[in-house]
Formats: C-alpha cells, sequence, structure tokens
C-alpha cells in the first residue's frame, strides 16, 4: 500500500490517527529522512565540491531533477515548471512580469475571499503601480446563499471587465469551500478578452488533475508542502507556458540561478535568462529544502498518476460527503458534485464551538477547524481532506461516527 510509504502521527498508545489535514501539511514520506541523509553526507564528504561531484551529478542541477514529475502532475511540458522561491515570492515575480497595466487595462479579477496571501500580494501590486484596489480589483462571490461560486458567474464577469481587465488570477481549488473550478474555461474567458491569465495551485496540485500547458494559461504558482508533501515550508514552484520560453522582453526580477547555466559561472552583470520556468529562479536552489519532494514524488507515479488518485479521491469523498448527511445540525459548503471538489470537504457546524477541534483530536481526528459566524450562531468550519495517497475507506467512515459523538 502507498500509505505504508508514509510515517503516520500515532496516539499515545502508538495507534494511527486519522489524519485528514493533508490539505495544511502533507505527511513525511518514509523516503525523506533517507534523500536528505544523501544530500548531508555528500555536504560533509565534498564540501563545496558537491554542486559537481555526487549523486546524480551533484546539486548543480538539483531542480532539473524534479521538473519530470512536476510536469506530469500539473499537465506541462518539462520546461514549463521548475520548483523553486515560495508561493507567494513565485507569486509576485510572476506578476511582474504579467501584470503590466496600461490605460483602461488596469484591473485584477480574482475570487472573492481569496487565500489572504493571494490577497496581499494583489493589493501589494496594485499600489506599487499607484492603483487603488477599491477601483482596480474585481472580486467574484458567490450568489446569495451559497458557498460555491459558479462558473457562469466568473465568465460573465470575465467578460464585463473585457478590456479593462490585465489579469485573471484564480485559484485551482479554494481553500475555505474545496471548491475545484473549471480553470480552462476560466482561462479560455480571460484570454479572450485580453487578459493575462494566472493560476495558484496551492489546494489543487497533487489534489486534482491539472492540464496547464493546454489550457493555455500565462503562469502558475503553488506550494509543495500539501499534497506533494514536500515538508513543513518547502520551496515552491511554479510554471510558465511556453510561448513566453524566450521572451526576454518580458520584465521580471532577475537573479542569478535563473540565468542561464552555460554562462552563470562567468559573473557577467547581465542578465540572460534560462529557457522556460527556470528563467525566473532567483536564488540558489534550496538543496535540503527539495531533498523531501524529491523523495515523496515518486509516488505519484507509484500510484498510476494523476488521474487514479483522482478516481480514489473521489470514492473517498464521496463516502464521507455521505457520513456526513446523517450528522445532525450541520451544513455542507463544499457541492455534491465530484468534479466540482477536490480531497476536500466543508462543513459547517453552528453554534460557539470553541472546543470542538480539540474534542476531535482527542477522539483521533486531525483535522482543521476556522471560527466562522455564518449563521448568526458563532459556529465554524470544518475542513475535512481524506489524501488519496495515505488515507482510507475504513478511517472515512470513522470521521462521521466521531464527529456525531462529539456534537
Amino acid at each position: 500500500m502507498l500509505r505504508d510509504h508514509f510515517h503516520l502521527p500515532l496516539d499515545e498508545n502508538g495507534n494511527p490517527l486519522i489524519y485528514f489535514c493533508g490539505n495544511s501539511l502533507g505527511l513525511q514520506p518514509r523516503a525523506a529522512a533517507e534523500q536528505l541523509q544523501r544530500d548531508l553526507t555528500s555536504w560533509q564528504q565534498r564540501g563545496v565540491e558537491g554542486w559537481w561531484e555526487g549523486p546524480e551529478g551533484g546539486w548543480l542541477g538539483y531542480h532539473r531533477r524534479l521538473q519530470e514529475a512536476l510536469a506530469d502532475i500539473v499537465g506541462a511540458q518539462v520546461a514549463e515548471v521548475v520548483a523553486t522561491n515560495a508561493l507567494t515570492v513565485n507569486l509576485h515575480l510572476l506578476m511582474v512580469s504579467f501584470f503590466r497595466p496600461a490605460g483602461r487595462r488596469c484591473k485584477i479579477l480574482m475570487e472573492s475571499g481569496a487565500f489572504p496571501s493571494d490577497q496581499h500580494a494583489v493589493h501589494a501590486q496594485l499600489r506599487f503601480h499607484g492603483l487603488d484596489p477599491a477601483e482596480c480589483l474585481i472580486e467574484v462571490r458567490p450568489r446569495e446563499g451559497e458557498a460555491m461560486i459558479a462558473t457562469e458567474d466568473i465568465v460573465a464577469a470575465i467578460e464585463a471587465a473585457g478590456d479593462t481587465l490585465a489579469l485573471v488570477l484564480w485559484t485551482g481549488v479554494q481553500y475555505y469551500s474545496g471548491q475545484f473550478f473549471d480553470l480552462g474555461r476560466i482561462a479560455a474567458a480571460g484570454r479572450a478578452v485580453g487578459a493575462r491569465v494566472g493560476f495558484d495551485l496551492a489546494h489543487a496540485i497533487g489534489n486534482v488533475p491539472l492540464e496547464l500547458h493546454r489550457w493555455g494559461c500565462d503562469f502558475a504558482v503553488w506550494c509543495n508542502y500539501k499534497y506533494l508533501n514536500g515538508g513543513p515550508g518547502a520551496p515552491g514552484g511554479l510554471f510558465v507556458h511556453e510561448r513566453h520560453a524566450e521572451d526576454e522582453s518580458l520584465p521580471r526580477f532577475a537573479g542569478w540561478w535563473g540565468h542561464r547555466e552555460s554562462d552563470r559561472f562567468a559573473m557577467r552583470p547581465e542578465f540572460r535568462p534560462e529557457y522556460g520556468a527556470a528563467g525566473w529562479q532567483v536564488s540558489t536552489v534550496p538543496v535540503l529544502g527539495l531533498a523531501p519532494l524529491l523523495a515523496g514524488l515518486p509516488l505519484f507515479a507509484r500510484a498510476g498518476g494523476m488521474q487514479a488518485l483522482r478516481d480514489r479521491s473521489i470514492e473517498l469523498t464521496a463516502a464521507l460527503y455521505e457520513q456526513l448527511q446523517y450528522v445532525p445540525g450541520v451544513r455542507l459548503l463544499t457541492g455534491a458534485d465530484p468534479a466540482q471538489r477536490g480531497a476536500q470537504l466543508s462543513v459547517y457546524v453552528p453554534g460557539q464551538r470553541p472546543e470542538l477541534e480539540r474534542q476531535l483530536s482527542e477522539r483521533g481526528l486531525v483535522c482543521d477547524y476556522r471560527q466562522d459566524n455564518l449563521d448568526g450562531s458563532g459556529g465554524g468550519v470544518l475542513r475535512l481532506a481524506p489524501a488519496p495517497l495515505y488515507n482510507t475507506l475504513e478511517e472515512v467512515m470513522r470521521v462521521g461516527e466521531l464527529l456525531a459523538e462529539v456534537l
């Protein structure tokens, strides 16, 4: 079983906890320590020569060892992806290149209630260009009384913005509701009005099948520590479509690791970007930070690829959805349609529940609880994320029972 390739958190009696928090931090692959130790040993034995000598030819091309697996997971060509920097850093770097307000075309469109780091970055970029977010930020929200955002409403908002729209920045899976968006339609709508299109895939990568190259978005960013199990604070990743691979006219905040490798060590002041996404790297590749990701990525191929994991995920969330129907008083925010959700169900629990997360944890369930007064009762939202790489149907069945017990 793939589950056996992960370290499972244990209770005080040595029994595995039900870990439904892979949407926040994935579990540690058992191979991570071995890979990290290999790189530590190379550092110990070779020092600086480890950049050119040792396993796989040294660390100089460390990022290339990750590209093929990442490309398979996001539906991209190998040169279109790279593991580098952190998510919000990458978002800023790519907005430097792809948010270029000019005249009427100065607005950004995103979902209302996007993850705070995205909101912070967008507000900062608008102000950097001397623009007022109150005037230049378009936010699309769910219809009254609903938690999901209709694709038709997103497309309609893009079309209504028309030639005032400079950038569509959308999330792959909404962190709060668990909604999986129709990214292909969103990309097509954005490009049809002449806007650039970028995706935040923090909660989507390793969770749902993606086809970034075919969809034709300009860029995408993600973190590697959720469903990709890269470890706490692991470096993130980015995608840049191949049509921009050799476009040196694009403005960018350059750094030397993005300079073409062929003459990087010539130490010249002129910046010549590496081909493809690698040209948006900034600082030296964080070898020790990427080691757990390098160890965990092969498990996706071993599982049969993203479609096989998606099939398993749909099975798990369907069973969980059914279980939650029998828990009195709760309201599911994530929709019933499997095509519109990833490996997460968000459920609203009414009433004052400050101890809910602790009570569930004491019963062996690790999940995320966020206070949110949706109906005036002072309730909160549980985010339950059965990850198909390591969670089981038996755990899903137990979760409904535990929640009913506590409530």
